[in-house]
């Protein structure tokens, strides 16, 4: 049978208290809808059936949709709606998998374990015990201990508000099944709604057996309602993802002041110090050294390679043994090679710069190329920008830029030359020269300095 998944995502999520979709809101990095089809593709469906409702467009817009069939869901009449709105998309003889856009961190070996015993006489559903059960349906079981019904908290018994295992809202079914029991579906209860729930009965009394599988963690079902549990399961996701840094050989200084919002790839020997973000896909290679208040986005990094405080690098690569920072700013395009140094206050941008050069502090570095053994010295800028087009500069090995150099591009200053200290550079420099493009000093005698006049 082909797998077809089903993600609800429709509801407005007014307790969110946001002009934002609720299942676009994120969790480490990702919106939670995002988190959901992960799972989902981790299991190779046939397709993906995702029904909106709230704001369909602009979650519609944020995902890439070559597997996805979008169903809107006009009015949001329950669950049980909402999956007969998908089943037209589903073909017969399908194993059906039911998943909301609102439970993120459902993990894919969960569901594995869910969908194996699906066929047209056995269903599953995925149940978790909670010491509060408090707001979730009960599980009903026989004298037999088979599930029976599922009851709404606001439908049941004192009796049935007792039972601890509490149906998380994902199970799986045949389409088969499905089509002959959502439209069946009554909204004779509490709230006005088809109840997906419903449908347990239904397979009850057509002798459709009812399997149960349980999650590993229970935060793999919490849902998200509003900010509070929005930032329960973001605690809950770090703490895990620096768990499995620390096991893996990296030194954390407090693993409760790391966020990784992405995918971070960290050899051994790795140390991370506080308050370090990391965004997209960051691979830190071993003995690679991070010092607090760091921000990384789309990186590598090179083994033995150090990186002062509070310094931020975005889509850059850097090679082995380099030192940046602190106060460092690499921003995208820019390639550090190896022995490479970029001290305080300085900025690059689309930079390529050779083995063993240094940009030592408050520089500018755009759209230039460095080969090897430059020296770049303090308040050097290359003027890349002329209002319209971007333009590079090129220093060839073993260049020297003196202090509060201004690198005017196009211009090329080649191997082994020197740029005298103040200088504006419109021309290129030949290999071995000195070149110096600043005003001759004049010293005027008997200057009078203005004084104030005294009140």
């Amino acid at each position: 049978m082909d797998l077809h998944v089903v993600i609800l995502a429709a509801g407005k999520g007014s307790r969110m208290k946001s002009r934002i979709p609720k299942v676009m809101h994120c969790i480490a990095g990702k919106p939670m809808l995002a988190h959901v089809l992960d799972s989902a593709r981790a299991l190779n469906p046939a397709k993906i059936h995702i029904v909106v409702g709230h704001e369909s467009g602009q979650v519609e817009s944020a995902f890439d949709d070559s597997d996805i069939s979008w169903i809107e869901q006009r009015e949001q009449l329950g669950t049980g709606h909402a999956v007969r709105e998908a089943l037209p998309a589903i073909p017969d003889n399908a194993k059906v998998l039911i998943l909301y856009g609102d439970v993120p961190l459902i993990q894919g070996r969960t569901l594995s374990d869910l969908l194996a015993p699906v066929s047209d006489s056995s269903m599953s559903l995925l149940t978790a015990e909670l010491d509060d059960p408090q707001g979730y349906g009960r599980i009903i079981r026989n004298i037999a201990d088979e599930v029976i019904a599922i009851v709404e908290q606001k439908d049941a018994t004192d009796e049935q508000l007792a039972v601890q295992e509490v149906n998380t809202g994902i199970l799986a079914a045949s389409s088969n099944c499905l089509k002959s029991w959502l439209p069946a579906l009554s909204n004779d209860n509490a709230q006005g709604e088809y109840y997906l729930t419903d449908i347990i009965a239904m397979a009850v009394a057509d002798d459709v057996e009812i399997e149960v599988a349980q999650p590993e963690y229970l935060e793999e079902v919490q849902g998200v309602n509003n900010r509070l549990q929005l930032c329960e399961l973001e605690c809950f996701v770090q703490t895990r993802q620096a768990e499995q840094l620390m096991l893996a050989g990296v030194t954390l200084y407090d693993p409760n002041r790391l966020d990784i919002r992405g995918e971070l790839i960290a050899s051994q020997d790795v140390i991370i110090d506080i308050n370090c973000v990391f965004e997209g896909r960051v691979e830190l290679a071993e003995g690679v050294e991070i010092g607090p208040n760091c921000v990384l986005k789309d990186c590598v990094v090179g083994k033995g390679t150090r990186i002062h405080a509070h310094s931020v690098l975005e889509s850059s690569e850097i090679g082995e043994d380099a030192n940046i920072g602190p106060f460092a700013r690499l921003r995208p395009g820019t390639k550090l090679g190896n022995q490479t140094k970029v001290g305080n206050f300085v900025e690059t941008k689309k930079a390529l710069v050779g083995e063993g050069s240094k940009i030592n502090h408050l520089s500018y570095v755009g759209d230039a190329e460095l080969g090897r053994n430059v020296n770049v010295g303090a308040g050097t800028i290359t003027c890349n920008y002329d209002g319209v087009n971007k333009s590079k500069t090129v220093l060839g090995d073993g260049v020297f830029v003196g202090s509060n150099t201004a690198l005017v591009a196009p211009v090329s200053v080649e191997s082994n030359a020197t740029i005298g200290a103040g200088s504006v550079v419109t021309s290129d420099v030949p290999e071995e020269n000195l070149a110096v493009a600043r005003a001759r000093q004049k010293n005027i005698s008997g200057w009078k300095r203005p004084v104030k006049e005294s009140s």
